[in-house]
């Protein structure tokens, strides 16, 4: 590894996760999940807003202006940044309290495809669903374990998913028209010693970069081979997720958090939890909006 991420706010969040740009505010979404926070960080006046969320945010998408879509702990809700108002859209989990919402992304056709997982950490309790621009929700894989990553090829015929427990990226047949997935297979496969596949993202050559909770890395794979092409070293342990921003789309924003971290292990990494970022040498992809 010769590229490190270099720290941007010292956020020390518990539970960094679910970086998204917003191409038209030039800001980067963030949240804190187990601190109840919601960030807005403008790299060009280098400043990170916080709104809390009196609940665990998962991830937030933009949908327009202000406004977000969040997946969060009861459920996806409105938010309006500014304001700080959240309005409940659906809760699908209702029946199950152990569970929470923990990673989600905007597909190529402007749905919010969002997961859950168990407080208890049970590998077969949660579920991957879609919330579609017309706030019809419905779910689309069950009983998994830690719902995370999320991507889509350019040619809009494959999504790539990350359940965190089976160490694996699978690839699904993907239907943009009819939201469908189909033939999931794994792609990718960690060997368990150097962290496990939290968040993902893809850059504008079709390859994928995932973080290494407990890895102290980002990684960049080819899909359509399995290989490992490029890590980036992060100075922090539990790196969480990342995303492509800036103006140029050249920017890789990463997450990480500091939960169940000892003393000692803190003063190994006194930055953990905060957010870190590099130019890779490869552009991105847009973070997508809500209702496309």
């Amino acid at each position: 590894m010769n590229k490190k991420a270099e720290l941007i706010v010292d956020e020390k969040a518990l539970l960094g996760e679910g970086p998204t740009w917003d191409e038209h505010q030039n800001v980067l979404y963030w949240v804190d999940i187990m601190g109840e926070n919601i960030h807005r960080y403008d790299p060009k006046q280098q400043i990170n807003q916080t709104i809390n969320a009196g609940q665990e945010p998962g991830a937030v998408v933009v949908h327009k202006d202000s406004e977000l879509i969040g997946a969060m702990q009861h459920g996806f809700y409105r938010i309006n940044f500014d304001r700080e108002t959240f309005e409940l859209v659906v809760d699908p989990e209702e029946h199950l309290p152990g569970n929470r919402f923990n990673d989600g992304k905007v597909d190529p056709a402007g749905r919010f495809w969002a997961g859950t997982m168990a407080y208890s950490k049970q590998k077969d309790q949660a579920a991957l669903y879609c919330l579609t621009p017309e706030f019809t929700c419905s779910q689309k894989v069950g009983h998994i374990g830690i719902s995370n990553g999320l991507a889509w090829s350019a040619d809009c015929k494959t999504m790539y998913f990350i359940d965190t427990p089976t160490l694996e990226v699978s690839a699904f047949d993907y239907d943009i028209a009819a939201g469908g997935i189909s033939n999931r297979r794994p792609v990718i496969i960690f060997s368990g010693n150097d962290g496990r596949p939290d968040g993902m993202t893809m850059d504008a050559e079709g390859m994928l970069w995932i973080a290494h909770f407990g890895g102290w890395k980002v990684s960049r794979w080819n899909p359509e081979t399995g290989e490992c092409l490029e890590e980036i070293e992060v100075p922090a342990s539990q790196v969480t997720s990342c995303v492509f921003g800036g103006e140029d789309l050249r920017t890789l924003y990463i997450t990480t958090a500091r939960n169940k971290l000892d003393e000692e292990q803190l003063d190994i990494e006194p930055h953990a939890g905060g957010l870190f970022a590099l130019n890779p040498g490869v552009k991105g992809t847009l973070s997508r909006r809500f209702g496309g």
